[in-house]
């Protein structure tokens, strides 16, 4: 179907069935907005993000050795 024939297809449904499609139409924009790759954003390097790294300097998070047991514990449960 052409973009043309969707338009035609639309413009003879009843003004309420109009809303309806133009409503679902929105909600897929939001739905499918943030599934887009990296690489089709705007500023997809991540390298260069500030969120990147944001807790470098935290001297508090020098020691990874508790995530990494929590993570090993959570991740090595078994789902049954």
């Amino acid at each position: 179907m052409t973009n043309q024939e969707i338009l035609d297809e639309l413009l003879v449904l009843p003004a309420e069935a109009q809303s309806q499609v133009i409503s679902l139409i929105s909600f897929l924009k939001q739905k499918y907005r943030y599934s887009e790759p990296l690489s089709a954003l705007p500023n997809g390097d991540l390298i260069n993000d500030p969120f990147i790294g944001m807790w470098r300097d935290r001297q508090d998070l020098e020691s990874t050795t508790w995530v990494r047991n929590l993570r090993k514990n959570e991740w090595s449960k078994s789902h049954d």
